[in-house]
C-alpha cells in the first residue's frame, strides 16, 4: 500500500470576523496562561469546547462555526469583556518593568539566552515532562514580568512525552500522538523570502536541518527547533519526535541540535546573546559552538574566545546524584563532535577532558554537566540543600579548596505565582491585598496583609476550592472510564468518589523510586484506618508518569491503582491518569496538604509544593530540597528531622512511621478542630503563616531577580569588558594565567604569627601576621586570608569566616579580628591568586596553604 507524502505544502488559516480579531492576539500569546481576563474570554467563546480542545486557544477559534462567531460578534457585553482583555495585554506589553529601573541604560548591550531541553508553558504545548520544564516555563513568565532581556531555546517535539493510560491491573500504558503544529499557539519562523526560516547542523556523515518555531510568552520569545521537515532523512525527521526518548545516538543528535542548532537560529534571527544559560546539561555542546562563532566573528584564537565566552555563560545544575547526568563514551562523542573540535584547534583529547571529574582518566565517560561547568563562570543548584550536595559531588575538581568553596552557588526554585494561583484566591487576595501581590508575587510587605483576612473569608475559599477540585476529580475520572471498557456502575460509582467536606491530600509528580510514592502504603491496614476513620476520615489523591523504561516506577503506580480497586482505598482515594499541567493546576488549588517524601537528600528542589502556598495549601513534606529551608514550625509540617541513613530500608520504615503519627495526630486533629461557627481557627492560623513566609521567597520573581542581580549582569559585564579593545583584556588574562601558573610553585607561607594569648575576653582584638613568598609575582596579584572558625573534632575548622589580609609591605599581611563570641577557636592562613579580570575560583583554582603540623 503506498503512503501518501507531500511534495509542496501551504497553510490556511481562518478569518474572524473584524470584530473578534483581537482574539486571535489574545490566543498568540501565551500571557493568558496566567491572565484570568484572557481566560473568561475563551471560556465565554464555547465554555464545553475550551475543554474539549484541551485550552487550547487557537484551535477554539479555528472549530468555531460561522454562527457561533456571528453571535459573538454582536455580542456586546463579550465585545467589552474582549476589549478589556486585548487593553490589559497592551498594557501588560508597554509598561516600564523592573530591569528597566534597575538597570537602567543596559537593555540595548544585554540580551540572556536561555537553553532548556523542556518547557512547561500550558498543557495544550506537551512539550514537558515534569519539573524542569515547569520551572523553565515559569522561568519565562517571571522573566517577561521583569522584563528581562532574554530568549528561551528548546525543542519542539512533535510526539512530545507521552500520554497515560493503565490497564485494568494498573500497569502503565505509553502512546505517541502526533502533533500538528499549525493547530497551535505558534508562529513558523519565515525569512525575508517567506520561506521558513532554516539552520544546518553539521553529523557525522551528513546535515541536518531544523526549522523555528516561536512562541510568544509575554514579552519573551520561545524558539522551538523542529527537524520533522522533507529535506531530512525519516531518521533526522524523528530528532525531535519524542522527549527523552530513544538510544544514546538519539540524545547526542538531540543536545547537538539545542546547543548547537539554538545558537545557530539565534544568529540567523540577528540575536547575539552575551549571556548563554544552560538549565542542566543538555545544552552543554552549545559552549563548543559560541568558541566557534566567537573566533569566526572577532578573528581570535581559542584560547582568547574560550576566556570571554566562559565568563558570559551560566550553568544551573538540577541533579542530585552522578547517575542523573546526560553521560556519553569516548568512541560515540568522537563519531559526532570530532569535526566540530577540530574546526576551533582543539584536540579531541583536552575535550574530553573538560567532560570529565578527573581530565586525566581516559577510562572515564563524558558528562554533559561537567562540560557545562567547565564552560561558564556562573554555577548554581537550585537549593541551598542541593547546592551543598553538588559541591560535595565535584570537590575533587577543586582539591586545592574546602567542600564549601566549591563554586557552586545556590539560587532556590520558585513558581510563577500567577499561573499557578486559582480563581477564588486571586479574587479574594485582590479584595484584602490590591493588585500588589500580581505587581511584585515576591513583595514580603504584600503578603504580610493576608493577615487582614477575616479567618471566615480563607477557610471559605479552602472549602470551596476542595469542592471545586472534587468536582474535577469526578468529572476527570468519569472521562476516562468512558474511554475505557467501564460499564455503567463503575462509570456511576465515580461520582462518588471523595467527599468535598474531608481533609484532602495531594501526591503528584514523577513516578522515580526515590521519591517513595508508596511510603504512605507501608502498613496498610493503619492506611485504612486513616482513610475510614469515623471522626477524622482523610483522603488522598495520586497522579503522576513513570518513565517509559523505568518498570520500578510503573510498579509503584501499579501497587497504589490496586490498592484502591482491591483493597478498600475507594472511594477515598484515587489516582488520576495521564498527569499534565491542568491537573497539576487543579491539585495545587484543591488539595488541603500537599505530600512530599522523597529520600532525602535525593530531591533537589521540588516545586509543586510550592505551587499549593499561594493557594492557601500546607505542606508535608521531608526536610529535602526547598522544605529544608522553607519550613518552619507553623508553616507546615517535616517528616522526620533531616536525618540521612546508609540504611534506606529502615530510613524508609522509620519515615513512615512518622508520617501516620503526623497524618493520625496532627494534620487531622488540627482539621477537624472547629470553634463554635465551625472553622479549624487552628488550621487557618497555619493557613496564614505558610502564605505569609513561604509565598514570596518561593517565587519565580524573587529567582529570576536574583538569576539577574548574581549571575546574568555580572556575566554580561564581564564578556563585555574582555571583548572591547579587539578582547585587549582577554589576551591579558590569559597572558597573566599562564605567569601565575608558572610562577606558582614558588609560592609559600613562609610564618605566620599571632597575637593569641590561651585565652581571650570577648571584646578583645586577636591579630595575625602572614609573612610570604611570592616568588615573580606582586602583592597586587595575590590575597593572603585567614580562615576563621570554631574547632571541631579533629582540629577540623567549622562555621568558617574568610578575612582579607592587608599588605603591609615586606611581604608580610596582617589582618585585626575582633574575639565576638566564646568557644573554642582557630584559624588558618592561604594565599590566592586576584586579577579582576579573571574569575580565579573557576579560571585559576590553585592555593597555597600554611602548613598545618
Amino acid at each position: 500500500m503506498r503512503q501518501l507524502k507531500y511534495a509542496h505544502s501551504f497553510e490556511v488559516v481562518s478569518n474572524l470576523p473584524e470584530h473578534l480579531q483581537s482574539l486571535q492576539k489574545l490566543a498568540m500569546n501565551f500571557r493568558w496562561t496566567w491572565d484570568l481576563e484572557a481566560q473568561f474570554v475563551f471560556r465565554e467563546v464555547d465554555a464545553a469546547l475550551w475543554e474539549a480542545v484541551e485550552h487550547n486557544p487557537l484551535r477554539l477559534l479555528r472549530r468555531l462555526s460561522p454562527e457561533r462567531q456571528q453571535r459573538l460578534a454582536s455580542d456586546k457585553l463579550f465585545l467589552n469583556q474582549l476589549k478589556a482583555a486585548e487593553e490589559s495585554l497592551d498594557q501588560y506589553m508597554g509598561a516600564q518593568t523592573w530591569f528597566d529601573v534597575a538597570y537602567p541604560g543596559e537593555r540595548e548591550r544585554t540580551m540572556v539566552a536561555y537553553f532548556c531541553a523542556e518547557f512547561g508553558l500550558s498543557e495544550c504545548l506537551p512539550i514537558y515532562s515534569g519539573g524542569l520544564g515547569l520551572l523553565a516555563g515559569d522561568h519565562l513568565k517571571a522573566a517577561s514580568d521583569l522584563g528581562i532581556p532574554l530568549v528561551g531555546v528548546g525543542l519542539l517535539y512533535s510526539r512530545g512525552y507521552f500520554r497515560q493510560a493503565l490497564t485494568e491491573d494498573g500497569w502503565q500504558k505509553e502512546t505517541y500522538p502526533q502533533y500538528d503544529f499549525y493547530q497551535y499557539p505558534l508562529t513558523l519562523v519565515r525569512g525575508a523570502d517567506e520561506q521558513p526560516l532554516q539552520v544546518r547542523v553539521d553529523f557525522p556523515d551528513r546535515a541536518v536541518t531544523v526549522q523555528v518555531w516561536k512562541a510568544q510568552v509575554g514579552r519573551v520569545e520561545l524558539y522551538l527547533l523542529d527537524s520533522n521537515i522533507l529535506a531530512n532523512a525519516p531518521i533526522d525527521q524523528g530528532i525531535t519526535d519524542n522527549l527523552y526518548g530513544g538510544d544514546e545516538h538519539m540524545r547526542i543528535r538531540q543536545e547537538m541540535v539545542l546547543g548547537i542548532g539554538g545558537l545557530k537560529a539565534l544568529t540567523a534571527l540577528g540575536i547575539k546573546p552575551s549571556v548563554c544559560h544552560m538549565n542542566e546539561g543538555h545544552a552543554a555542546f552549545l559552549t563548543l559552538e559560541r568558541l566557534r562563532m566567537f573566533m569566526e566573528e572577532h578573528n581570535v584564537d581559542l584560547k582568547t574566545a574560550r576566556q570571554v565566552t566562559v565568563a558570559g555563560n551560566v550553568f544551573t545544575t538540577h541533579t542530585p546524584v552522578p547517575a542523573g547526568f546526560d553521560v556519553f563514551q569516548p568512541e560515540l562523542l568522537e563519531q559526532y563532535l570530532l569535526r566540530k573540535t577540530q574546526a576551533v584547534g582543539l584536540d579531541f583529547d583536552d575535550f574530553l577532558a573538560y567532560g570529565r571529574m578527573n581530565p586525566e582518566d581516559p577510562a572515564e565517560p563524558f558528562n554533559m554537566a561537567i562540560l557545562a561547568m567547565t564552560g561558564a563562570n556562573y554555577v548554581n543548584g537550585v537549593s541551598k540543600l542541593h547546592a551543598e550536595v553538588s559541591r560535595e559531588m565535584f570537590a575533587d575538581r577543586w582539591d586545592d579548596f574546602t567542600v564549601n568553596e566549591v563554586p557552586i552557588d545556590a539560587v532556590t526554585n520558585g513558581v510563577h505565582t500567577g499561573t499557578w494561583m486559582g480563581e477564588r484566591m486571586a479574587t479574594l487576595l485582590s479584595k484584602h491585598l490590591g493588585e500588589g501581590w500580581k505587581d511584585d508575587p515576591s513583595s514580603e510587605a504584600v503578603w504580610d496583609e493576608v493577615a487582614t483576612i477575616p479567618d471566615e473569608e480563607l477557610w471559605e475559599l479552602r472549602e470551596d476550592s476542595r469542592g471545586d477540585f472534587v468536582r474535577y476529580v469526578r468529572r476527570r475520572v468519569l472521562k476516562t472510564l468512558q474511554k475505557g471498557r467501564a460499564g455503567r456502575t463503575e462509570q456511576s460509582e465515580a461520582g462518588t468518589l471523595l467527599d468535598p467536606r474531608i481533609l484532602t491530600i495531594g501526591f503528584a509528580r514523577r513516578f522515580a523510586t526515590y521519591k517513595r510514592a508508596t511510603l504512605l502504603f507501608s502498613d496498610r491496614e493503619r492506611l485504612k484506618r486513616i482513610l475510614q476513620h469515623p471522626e477524622r476520615p482523610v483522603q488522598f489523591v495520586f497522579a503522576g508518569k513513570s518513565h517509559p523504561k523505568d518498570d520500578g516506577g510503573k510498579k509503584l503506580i501499579q501497587d497504589i491503582t490496586n490498592f484502591i480497586k482491591a483493597e478498600g482505598g475507594a472511594p477515598r482515594m484515587v489516582f488520576l491518569e495521564d498527569y499534565d499541567i491542568d491537573v497539576a493546576r487543579h491539585l495545587v488549588q484543591g488539595v488541603d496538604v500537599w505530600l512530599n517524601n522523597p529520600r532525602r537528600p535525593m530531591e533537589a528542589s521540588g516545586t509543586s509544593g510550592m505551587k499549593v502556598v499561594p493557594n492557601g495549601g500546607l505542606n508535608c513534606s521531608v526536610l529535602d530540597g526547598w522544605w529544608a529551608e522553607g519550613y518552619e514550625p507553623g508553616n507546615g509540617w517535616a517528616i522526620g528531622d533531616g536525618g540521612e541513613d546508609t540504611d534506606t530500608g529502615r530510613q524508609d520504615w522509620e519515615e513512615s512511621r512518622a508520617l501516620y503519627q503526623l497524618i493520625e495526630q496532627d494534620l487531622a486533629p488540627l482539621f477537624y478542630n472547629r470553634n463554635e461557627t465551625g472553622i479549624p481557627v487552628g488550621w487557618v492560623k497555619m493557613m496564614r503563616q505558610s502564605m505569609q513566609q513561604l509565598a514570596p521567597m518561593f517565587s519565580t520573581a524573587r529567582m529570576v531577580r536574583e538569576y539577574t542581580d548574581r549571575f546574568y549582569m555580572p556575566a554580561n559585564r564581564s564578556y563585555y569588558n574582555l571583548l572591547e579593545n579587539g578582547c585587549a583584556k582577554a589576551k591579558e588574562a590569559l597572558v597573566w594565567r599562564k605567569r601565575v601558573r608558572e610562577a606558582w610553585p614558588s609560592v609559600a607561607l613562609r610564618s605566620v604569627r599571632d597575637t593569641a594569648h590561651a585565652q581571650h575576653v570577648m571584646g578583645d582584638e586577636l591579630t595575625i601576621t602572614a609573612t610570604v613568598e611570592l616568588g615573580a609575582l606582586s602583592p597586587s596579584e595575590v590575597k593572603v586570608q585567614a580562615i576563621v572558625g570554631t574547632v571541631g573534632p579533629n582540629r577540623d575548622l567549622v562555621d568558617t569566616t574568610v578575612y582579607e589580609m592587608a599588605d603591609k609591605g615586606n611581604g608580610e599581611f596582617e589582618v585585626t579580628l575582633p574575639c565576638r563570641e566564646p568557644g573554642h577557636h582557630g584559624y588558618v592562613c592561604r594565599i590566592v591568586p586576584f586579577n579582576e579580570n579573571v574569575r580565579a575560583a573557576t579560571e585559576l583554582p590553585v592555593a597555597s596553604w600554611q602548613h598545618v603540623g
